[in-house]
């Protein structure tokens, strides 16, 4: 089963705009955000010749910001627990890698984008979103990031909704409905199936 993209709108953008008005105390998560944006518009923007792919170059910044199994583990689901700790492990490789090639390998940098900050919402103790609107190449787009505090008292980001639509409920009703079909299995062949697929299409 072929896994859907998410919108089209490139995770190295989305990232290259992690960033809050205001200045916070260094512990906040708009604060760490704002760390997060100026290491990855290091990146994007470089005006040496690159020589890597931006996925692999910016890959190591997201890792900072980024609860990539956290995501993946929110975007299985409660099926989660069908899955042995190696098949785990196994998703949150390939799961991470679609995400940043999909979007990152695509993405030519041109002009920087232009942000508007919203507030912050308290969605909880150890949560928070915080809403953007970013401007692009002539276009509009409405970002939020939701981070969550981790048990080390920092801040990741676990979802990222682009026009109201989340990422992780986008990618759940896939997965859920691949591993209805055929288990833990069938959702790791499919995520290899992807990336494979992806890989033919950006080198």
């Amino acid at each position: 089963m072929k896994i859907s993209r998410f919108l089209n709108f490139p995770v190295a953008l989305a990232a290259a705009v992690l960033a809050s008005a205001g200045v916070s105390r260094a512990d906040e998560p708009e604060s760490i955000l704002r760390r997060g944006v100026d290491e990855v518009m290091a990146v994007v923007y470089d005006p040496a010749p690159a020589s890597a792919p931006l996925s692999v170059r910016v890959k190591p910044v997201l890792e900072k910001y980024f609860d990539f199994a956290g995501i993946t583990r929110r975007a299985v689901g409660p099926s989660w627990k069908q899955l042995s700790s190696a098949q785990q492990h196994r998703a949150i490789d390939l799961f991470g890698e679609i995400v940043l090639r999909t979007y990152a390998d695509r993405f030519q940098p041109r002009e920087k984008p232009t942000i508007s900050y919203g507030a912050v919402v308290e969605l909880s103790a150890r949560r928070r979103e915080l809403a953007q609107t970013v401007g692009y190449l002539g276009q509009n787009y409405s970002v939020a990031y939701r981070m969550e505090q981790q048990a080390s008292g920092g801040w990741l980001v676990y979802d990222v909704l682009i026009e109201g639509v989340s990422m992780v409920q986008n990618y759940r009703g896939q997965f859920e409905a691949i591993l209805q079909k055929g288990g833990p299995e069938a959702l790791l062949k499919s995520l290899e199936d992807n990336l494979r697929d992806i890989a033919s299409k950006t080198t």
